[in-house]
């Protein structure tokens, strides 16, 4: 890490996490690739959460109308598309893969964060790595974590969608809202919250963070819907391969 304070670069949260479950010298996963798939998928819905575009009804993911400026388009189209909703975990079943992966990591190729990096493999495959290029936007991501982990009071509501963000930053009528912070201290931003409980359906929390406070860290992350949709498809993914070993 750079002796100097980590800039913060804004990204979305497909690319923060990929960026964090990703070696920094070899490009290759911190964890299974279909954890970090399953996991992008996630952050997927959570960045579009976030941003006010989609919601959680009655157990279903749905668009609310709202027209964010965003490079996730094509999947808020797919869920404004849909004639019949989908539940959290149908949408990560159906939005992970490794085209949208590979597509995030050259995003930030693109901007000169991650090296796009080919290799033969058995002289005729190509493997791709993405090592890191730019390391003061992962040091800032994980300074932001660590602050979190640290000082979050435990009273923390899981991160809301972009409107109630806005109000709760103090830019509407009623300032204080879920995750407003006890008195002297200072609440961690919603999309810190978020990348907190992506990190930790992945797996990928402990690794990175092994001196964390595991009850603080879930408290962040309870309740936290498009979390709890990746750990509900992992568990089906290792439930199904556990079902085909005894075969």
């Amino acid at each position: 890490m750079n002796a100097e304070t980590p800039q913060a670069v804004e990204l979305s949260l497909p690319q923060a996490f990929l960026l964090l479950a990703t070696d920094d010298k070899d490009g290759k996963p911190e964890v299974p690739v279909f954890a970090l798939r399953t996991t992008v998928a996630g952050a997927i819905l959570a960045e579009l959460d976030l941003l006010g575009a989609i919601e959680l009804q009655d157990k279903h993911v749905r668009a609310t109308g709202a027209a964010p400026d965003t490079e996730l388009q094509h999947e808020l189209e797919l869920i404004r598309g849909k004639s019949r909703p989908h539940s959290a975990r149908r949408w990560v079943s159906m939005l992970e893969g490794r085209a949208q992966t590979q597509r995030i990591y050259e995003q930030m190729a693109e901007a000169g964060i991650v090296e796009h990096v080919g290799e033969k493999h058995l002289g005729r495959f190509r493997a791709v790595r993405y090592p890191e290029r730019d390391h003061a936007p992962e040091a800032a991501l994980l300074e932001k974590i660590r602050t979190a982990l640290r000082a979050a009071p435990s009273d923390l509501q899981p991160p809301e969608t972009g409107a109630a963000e806005d109000a709760a930053a103090g830019e509407g009528p009623d300032a204080a809202g879920p995750g407003t912070p006890k008195p002297g201290t200072k609440a961690p931003e919603a999309r810190t919250i978020a990348l907190i409980a992506l990190m930790q359906a992945a797996g990928l929390l402990g690794k990175l963070f092994p001196e964390a406070d595991r009850v603080r860290a879930s408290e962040l992350a309870k309740d936290y819907w498009p979390s709890r949709a990746v750990e509900d498809e992992l568990r089906m993914i290792r439930l199904a391969e556990e079902e085909a070993a005894t075969l």
